[in-house]
């Protein structure tokens, strides 16, 4: 695979990024695909290493290795590095229904399972990836698929995050006819408003939801199952039933303070930011407005990275984003070994946006929110921290102790809480009445099944917050499910052991 001596010749090339102090002036993606030449030199250093763990997809000391949706990577490396573009496409196209959306948001577990990574940097899979789906959209490869005959089943999917869109995509190529049920105005779940544009622009997002519209599938919007049609309704009408409603209930950060006025969900505030951002004409939610305010973001993960990028592009005046646990090391710790997912520093697209504007990282380790201060008019002006020691034991169990003498007060008039979510919304889960397991609903993994005969769940619903690559896989997965248990058996494909 690749050039046999690739990864021993060339060293690993990023792709272009825009000037950090000139994309933060607008809402466009802010890096841009590798050239034919740069891919096929990265493609090279893909390694014949015999056994690829880039495409294991499992979860090692707790976090995801390898790709999930078991992407051919060394294959389409390969053909990459030939020139074969439209073979690297068809390659790619096995087995993930996504690459230009992977090829941007997704955190690549596959780099940090890459053989090259032992001890080089990793091969540049994901932005491999992004380029040559964009490269089959360009050239007019990607057409839509039409199934030759119809099934006569029907399917409703509720919920059009990437579980429901992959569930979608399989079941329609399938013959069976679909509907895919949104509450809100587009379609795409975290795609279209929980994933900010400079990271995922949203004609992206509806370039392939016009696709599978075009391949058959029907998308209804701005309906709520459950308030807009009930769970009997879906049950009666169709032969099957797939929940893939997400973990859409966000964890709370219930402490002294927390009812003032400007403390806000991240989720509510990356939807308000790209909702305005698509609709020009509707007045924007001053609330939700970072322009001219302190904005302190509590959480350390990617969401809150994505907040910091958009408080600047509204013009924040200051953020700070606080995390938790401590900074992490530079290179690998011994207990982080490979292939597991490097647990490393490094600067996200939003990091390094804050760093040339307030001339610093904006992040704060080790830190824990105890109160909010109000200004006197039920409105939030002011935040009070501790500093935490992070110890871990012999069985890896991590404690947090309050730091003596380390409280501090932080100005902030925009307070929005990134600290994951709890699990999926449990009134739709009571109209169905699907049981659920620790906030999750219960539906074994590779049957999800639920309870309640033909209706299904795949995705953050079931598996609990996760990757997108994962809820790709788990997409596929369930429409393989449904397929056999609507026709008996399945031709879909399935990488999980029968």
């Amino acid at each position: 695979m690749g050039k046999a001596t690739g990864f021993m010749e060339l060293e690993r090339e990023n792709a272009v990024e825009r000037d950090p102090l000139t994309r933060i002036k607008d809402w466009k993606e802010y890096s841009a695909p590798f050239s034919d030449e740069k891919m096929q030199r990265q493609g090279a250093r893909c390694m014949d290493c015999g056994t690829p763990f880039c495409h294991i997809g499992m979860d090692i000391a707790g976090s995801t290795s390898g790709c999930p949706v078991y992407n051919l990577i060394p294959e389409w490396n390969d053909l990459v590095y030939k020139g074969k573009w439209k073979e690297a496409l068809e390659r790619l196209m096995k087995t993930n229904n996504f690459p230009e959306f992977t090829g941007r948001v997704c955190p690549a577990p596959c780099e940090g399972s890459c053989t090259v990574a032992i001890s080089d940097p990793a091969v540049a899979i994901k932005n491999i990836e992004r380029s040559i789906i964009d490269k089959g959209f360009e050239n007019g490869w990607i057409t839509p698929r039409i199934p030759e005959k119809r099934t006569g089943k029907t399917i409703a999917i509720v919920g059009s995050g990437p579980a429901g869109l992959a569930a979608a995509d399989q079941l329609n190529q399938a013959g069976h006819s679909v509907t895919v049920y949104e509450r809100s105005d587009r379609a795409g779940g975290l795609l279209m408003y929980g994933i900010p544009n400079m990271k995922l622009e949203k004609d992206v997002v509806q370039r392939r939801i016009d696709l599978l519209e075009e391949e058959g599938i029907t998308f209804i919007l701005n309906t709520e199952v459950g308030k807009d049609v009930t769970a009997e309704q879906l049950k009666e009408d169709y032969d099957s039933v797939i929940l893939c409603i997400g973990s859409q209930v966000p964890r709370d950060l219930p402490i002294q303070g927390r009812e003032y006025n400007g403390i806000h969900f991240a989720m509510d505030y990356l939807t308000n930011a790209t909702k305005h951002l698509l609709d020009k004409t509707k007045t924007p939610n001053d609330s939700l407005n970072a322009k001219g305010k302190d904005v302190i973001i509590i959480g350390g993960g990617d969401t809150g990275a994505d907040c910091v990028a958009t408080a600047i592009r509204q013009g924040a005046k200051s953020v700070n984003q606080f995390a938790i646990n401590p900074k992490l090391p530079i290179k690998r710790a011994s207990t982080n070994e490979w292939p597991a997912y490097p647990q490393v520093f490094s600067l996200e697209y939003a990091h390094k946006e804050a760093k040339e504007k307030f001339g610093e990282d904006v992040r704060q380790y080790s830190i824990q929110t105890k109160a909010f201060i109000t200004d006197g008019n039920d409105g939030v002006q002011a935040l009070y921290t501790v500093d935490l020691e992070t110890t871990q034991d012999e069985k890896g169990m991590i404690s947090y102790e309050e730091l003596s003498n380390t409280g501090e007060v932080w100005p902030t008039q925009l307070v929005i809480i990134a600290i994951g979510f709890v699990g999926p919304t449990q009134s739709i889960l009571d109209q169905f009445g699907v049981k659920t397991e620790r906030n999750r609903i219960d539906a074994e993994y590779g049957k999800f099944t639920t309870n309640v005969d033909g209706v299904f769940a795949a995705g953050d619903a079931r598996r609990g917050q996760s990757l997108i690559v994962w809820a790709i896989n788990e997409g596929r997965e369930v429409a393989h499910a449904v397929d056999e248990y609507l026709m008996g058996k399945s031709k879909l494909p399935t990488v999980i052991a029968m």
